[in-house]
């Protein structure tokens, strides 16, 4: 194996991920959750200690920084100075309306509601993550179309699709990620967005 670098350990990093979600999805124990959850912790901490040997920054900056994150981010849960507020939102949409709020005070001028999600997500995240800020945003959204009653269902249609795509000689997952694409160009031109 070559040396440790941020970009040799990204492949490994994902993978922990998905070990994760996969652990969650399939309801393993909690005791394989936690190994998973050690393994991808494991990760950070490798990414922490290349940074600090380049002088960029420790693991402890780093928990400093999500701490710091935590509490500006939920106003709703800390004060400023971190302890917990005496009162919470009673809604989900106060505490979104409040995230988001939040979320664009953070923001860099200019940048818009897609700027963030990364283009290495898989296309299905990808548009799902798109279709959530977007409509968060108040950006017009594409035309839906019949959804089945269960996730189960869903799954189905969509192997379904991805065979009948592969079938055509069609790559499924590049022609989402040029549909979320173009969904992106197009909301960014039509300028709904609020500043």
């Amino acid at each position: 194996m070559g040396a440790l670098t941020h970009a040799s350990l990204v492949e490994y990093l994902l993978e922990e991920a998905y070990e994760v979600a996969e652990t969650i999805e399939a309801g393993h124990p909690d005791a394989e959750l936690r190994g998973e959850l050690g393994d991808v912790l494991l990760q950070v901490v490798l990414h922490a200690r290349l940074a600090e040997e380049r002088g960029a920054f420790t693991f402890d900056d780093v928990a400093r920084g999500l701490d710091a994150k935590m509490v500006r981010r939920n106003p709703h849960v800390f004060r400023p100075d971190g302890s917990l507020q005496d009162t919470f939102p009673a809604t989900v949409a106060e505490i979104e309306q409040k995230w988001d709020a939040v979320k664009r005070a953070e923001r860099p001028a200019g940048r818009g509601p897609f700027d963030g999600i990364p283009l290495a997500l898989p296309a299905l995240a990808r548009a799902q993550k798109s279709l959530d800020r977007a409509a968060r945003a108040g950006l017009g959204l594409p035309p839906a179309a019949p959804a089945p009653a269960t996730e189960e269902a869903l799954g189905e249609l969509l192997f379904g699709v991805v065979r009948s795509a592969q079938a055509a000689g069609l790559d499924a997952e590049r022609a989402l990620r040029g549909a979320v694409r173009r969904y992106q160009e197009d909301a960014a031109k039509a300028g709904h967005a609020p500043s």
